[in-house]
């Protein structure tokens, strides 16, 4: 398999079927972390699903043409969170493992900055075979590690004023 190519819909069932992978291991966390950008939409629905409070920390690694060239991994120096402290049971969650370099960066950063955590486990939607991180919680082995294509990729490629051109939406403000 060159590319692997996913719907929405496929997207949000993949989504549910971590979070009830999560749930069947009847591990008990009180924290959702997640790394963005790809992680957002995977910890917003895993923190409604689960009724617990979403910290969000950012990440960057991949840049160029639509978001296809992989460069120097940087991490955000602060967290974005509604608590004033972050649980001790963290659940660290990411759209996918490749390298393993991210999963592996942000979970110790977590564990030197914030001590008090007693426990971190990861969740992705797929896991790549030449990942060097085997994630806690996963909804997809890649065997063949393709290039994924996922449902919000067109936006990587284009511009406010193409999207205001395709949605015909030429009204100022409301």
């Amino acid at each position: 398999m060159k590319d692997l190519f996913v719907s929405w819909a496929d997207y949000h069932k993949s989504i549910e079927r971590l979070a009830a992978r999560v749930h069947a291991s009847s591990w008990h966390f009180n924290q959702i972390v997640c790394i963005a950008r790809g992680g957002l939409r995977v910890g917003d629905t895993l923190s409604r699903i689960f009724k617990l409070p979403l910290a969000i920390i950012s990440t960057q690694s991949y840049g160029g043409e639509a978001g296809t060239e992989r460069g120097a991994l940087t991490v955000a120096e602060h967290m974005t969170m509604t608590t004033p402290t972050l649980g001790d049971r963290v659940l660290l969650v990411d759209d996918l493992v490749d390298s393993g370099a991210t999963l592996e960066v942000v979970r110790r950063h977590l564990q030197e900055r914030h001590p008090a955590i007693a426990e971190i486990r990861t969740a992705v939607l797929w896991c790549k075979a030449v990942s060097r991180v085997t994630p806690d919680y996963s909804v997809e082995y890649l065997a063949d590690s393709p290039w994924i294509h996922q449902p919000f990729e067109p936006y990587d490629r284009m511009t406010a004023a193409e999207l205001t051109e395709r949605a015909g939406d030429t009204k100022q403000g409301v």
